[in-house]
């Protein structure tokens, strides 16, 4: 992990839940814009670019700390209007990451929501999610609870390449371990897989089978996409680490920001082929236990 300058900006936040479309989830929550892994392949950088803020090398440089998300967060739970629907936690940033050592703010969102009995589901790459795994234990036995461990190859070389400010993905599998053990419905995503890069099936098998030795509830698996905004960055870094790639990504990518099917359905059959030999079936979600009258009545406010 290459450490580098970071600027932590303190800001105010007028709203903590943010409406998505287009999603399986129609609310998302981000303590933090920003990220210091600075991922080469972050869909987010796109999502920076149209916003007219830093999407190359300068991204992750500066992270703002959203100081009173965990107060607004309050106020929209408590709405008669809310409905109680999931929350999708970092989607646009790790929740996390160091910073989150010392605000809280994730740990604080989390409390929020288990006032309130909502339905949650987080991303991180951050091992840091341990220290939190008393309060989805907690909201886990209260509403439905998904917590992904993001662990797209276990190889040193390209994790140090692609992911530079990330936690060795061995100390994820064992955050994740701990995760379930505690109660938690936690797996893994293996995402973003990129093309000549991490989409061999013997790297695929070893990410899956780690993760179920470490009790993974699901493993789950995506293709790169590069939208304007992520594909200048990442392709060049592409063209520094593995300039042979360089055409094969071009013309994999020539027609948008997605992979043909030419390159995906292979993909997925591979996936599914080893999920069959490492007889990996999801588990369902557990039931939470349902709440005393006298404590669900205040919470239907």
């Amino acid at each position: 992990m290459r450490r580098e300058s970071v600027t932590l900006v303190e800001r105010t936040c007028r709203s903590a839940l943010n409406p998505v479309r287009g999603m399986p989830f129609n609310w998302s929550l981000n303590p933090y814009t920003g990220c210091v892994h600075r991922c080469t392949f972050c869909y987010v950088r796109a999502f920076e670019r149209r916003a007219d803020r830093a999407a190359g090398d300068g991204y992750g440089r500066t992270v703002l700390v959203k100081t009173n998300v965990v107060t607004v967060l309050r106020t929209e739970l408590a709405r008669r209007s809310w409905q109680r629907e999931q929350v999708a936690i970092g989607s646009a940033t790790d929740p996390y990451q160091p910073a989150e050592g010392r605000y809280r703010l994730t740990r604080g969102c989390l409390e929020a929501l288990l006032e309130r009995r909502n339905p949650a589901s987080l991303i991180t790459r951050g091992p840091m999610v341990v220290r939190d795994a008393d309060v989805l234990a907690a909201l886990s036995s209260r509403a439905k609870v998904t917590v992904c461990i993001s662990v797209p190859s276990l190889d040193p070389d390209v994790v140090a390449r692609t992911e530079p400010g990330t936690a060795p993905p061995r100390q994820r599998l064992r955050a994740l371990r701990i995760l379930v053990d505690s109660g938690v419905r936690a797996g893994v995503l293996m995402a973003p897989i990129l093309p000549g890069i991490s989409d061999d099936p013997r790297g695929l098998r070893e990410v899956m089978t780690a993760a179920r030795d470490a009790g993974a509830a699901f493993i789950g698996a995506g293709p790169l996409r590069l939208a304007p905004g992520t594909r200048e960055h990442f392709m060049e870094h592409l063209g520094a680490d593995w300039p042979e790639l360089v055409a094969q990504y071009r013309r994999l990518f020539g027609r948008g920001a997605g992979l043909p099917a030419t390159y995906t359905t292979p993909l997925q059959q591979t996936v599914a082929e080893l999920r069959e030999e490492l007889k990996l079936d999801p588990r369902p979600f557990i039931a939470p236990a349902p709440q005393p009258l006298q404590l669900a009545l205040p919470l239907a406010s």
